[in-house]
């Protein structure tokens, strides 16, 4: 064979055993074989160098660090509906948000002295304050509150020192908000995909979802007669949170999608379905029922629990799977016309 006989068509006179398909012959060859073809190159993987992750997955321990999510919007979510309750005359449902405020704050600061390890460790936080860091905000905010919260309970039980029980409840309700809802700007301050992409509206989930807690609360622990500011900010709440949780997910692209898998899924769809039969109770038969009542504000709470765990799981998740970090990353790339980062 010389040069000569070989043309842009290939070997003059040469034919190969199998003819190289053009696209539409092979479009139409695919199309007869069928559902049955095998693909012949398998699916893109996404990994790092010497097989590293690209993030590493959070280590907290679910039941310490969900449960510090959950207490904390609880907390905060009774500290208003205390303060409250106290303008407006309602002294039994003013004391079960105290005890409540108190006890949840306890619990959340003792889940996370647990994982730091050593109570030492929060302790150490406190030696500066940073304001752009979340945790040390956070850790100032919890020192601040938690002491508000004791006092305003103890002289409500005590009956002694009313004026400073006064001071204590309203400065706690001023502080409520913020100790509900900064859990969600520390872990959308992350890099965890699934957490970090929803920094916009998870603020406003976690105020939801403290608020439906709290009321949840007051609704299984309060006389009826007293609960309609509960009442309300369940129906409130509900609203707030579960809307705020659809319109975060639309935003949020491709990690939203561990949310609609596996075991977050499953805790989601049960808190949906808590808080929406929580609220709809709260709302049309708790005034008359104390029965009813009771079974408004353990699903209130039992919902609120639910979308903490399910929304770390996710994060989980998303951390473990390096597909949530690079394909955004690529996407945001290449609407900018740069070189993506190398994964």
């Amino acid at each position: 064979m010389s040069e000569s006989d070989v043309t842009r068509d290939g070997v003059r006179g040469a034919r190969p055993g199998r003819d190289a398909l053009t696209e539409d012959r092979a479009g139409r060859r695919r199309r007869r074989r069928g559902r049955g073809e095998q693909a012949m190159v398998p699916d893109a993987e996404f990994s790092s160098y010497y097989g590293k992750p690209i993030l590493n997955k959070p280590t907290w321990k679910p039941l310490d660090i969900a449960g510090y999510l959950y207490l904390g919007g609880l907390a905060g979510g009774s500290s208003l509906l205390a303060a409250g309750a106290h303008a407006t005359g309602r002294p039994t449902l003013a004391r079960t948000a105290k005890l409540g405020a108190t006890g949840a704050i306890s619990l959340s600061l003792a889940a996370l002295v647990h994982d730091l390890g050593r109570p030492a460790r929060f302790l150490n936080m406190l030696r500066v304050f940073k304001p752009t860091s979340p945790m040390s905000v956070g850790s100032w905010l919890l020192a601040g509150y938690a002491p508000l919260t004791m006092a305003a309970a103890a002289a409500d039980v005590s009956g002694r020192y009313r004026l400073v029980g006064a001071a204590a409840t309203a400065s706690a309700a001023v502080l409520g908000p913020a100790v509900a809802t900064y859990t969600a700007v520390l872990i959308s301050d992350t890099a965890v995909p699934s957490w970090h992409e929803g920094y916009r509206q998870m603020p406003f989930v976690f105020a939801g979802s403290g608020a439906t807690a709290a009321a949840g609360l007051a609704l299984a622990c309060a006389p009826a007669r007293e609960t309609g500011p509960a009442r309300r900010m369940a129906v409130l709440g509900a609203a707030l949170e579960l809307g705020s949780f659809q319109m975060m997910k639309r935003h949020m692209g491709l990690a939203a999608e561990p949310f609609e898998k596996g075991r977050p899924h499953l805790l989601l769809r049960t808190a949906e379905a808590l808080t929406v039969g929580g609220a709809a109770l709260a709302a049309l038969g708790s005034a008359r029922s104390r029965l009813l009542a009771a079974v408004a504000g353990t699903a209130l709470l039992a919902g609120s629990a639910a979308l903490r765990f399910g929304v770390f799981h996710a994060g989980v998740a998303s951390a473990e799977d390096p597909k949530y970090t690079v394909v955004p990353q690529r996407e945001r790339a290449a609407e900018s016309g740069s070189t993506p980062p190398p994964s």
